[in-house]
């Protein structure tokens, strides 16, 4: 089960995601006859969203190898958002490799977000001992920093 519903499902769906987005912009260039137009700009735009939506699936990516919790979070909206997007567009375009990578990158960030321990549940250790973050500078030494 750990396989099926690991994080590097977040990089394969960043190769995914910015690879379409690519080649789609690409086969839209080399297909467009005539001057810039609406047409051209909306069929660009779809491929940048694709884009854009890898680069961000590949920060949350290195988020949570990072055993940062909210890189789950903000990948499971934009697969929530790449789903809804898909739905939209699914009478022009069929896009049923990215509706299955969206829906199982769903689950796994789902179960990534949960299983990752709470920030705040791990910071208030280090309140509690450090007196810094708590306002109480008594017991930290005065560091000087030079300038060159």
């Amino acid at each position: 089960m750990n396989i099926l519903l690991s994080p590097y499902w977040l990089l394969g769906a960043a190769i995914w995601f910015f690879g379409n987005g690519v080649l789609h912009d690409i086969f839209v260039i080399k297909g467009h006859k005539g001057e810039y137009d609406r047409e051209l700009l909306r069929l660009l735009m779809d491929g940048h969203v694709l884009i854009l939506s890898g680069i961000i699936m590949f920060v949350c990516y290195l988020m949570v190898q990072n055993k940062i919790q909210y890189g789950a979070l903000i990948g499971l909206i934009t697969c929530a958002f790449m789903l809804l997007y898909c739905i939209m567009i699914f009478p022009l375009l069929k896009s049923i490799g990215t509706i299955a990578v969206s829906t199982i990158l769903i689950i796994v960030c789902i179960r990534l977000y949960i299983t990752f321990p709470d920030i705040y549940k791990v910071m208030e250790k280090y309140k509690e001992t450090s007196g810094v973050i708590g306002g109480d500078t008594t017991g930290v030494r005065n560091i000087r920093l030079s300038c060159p």
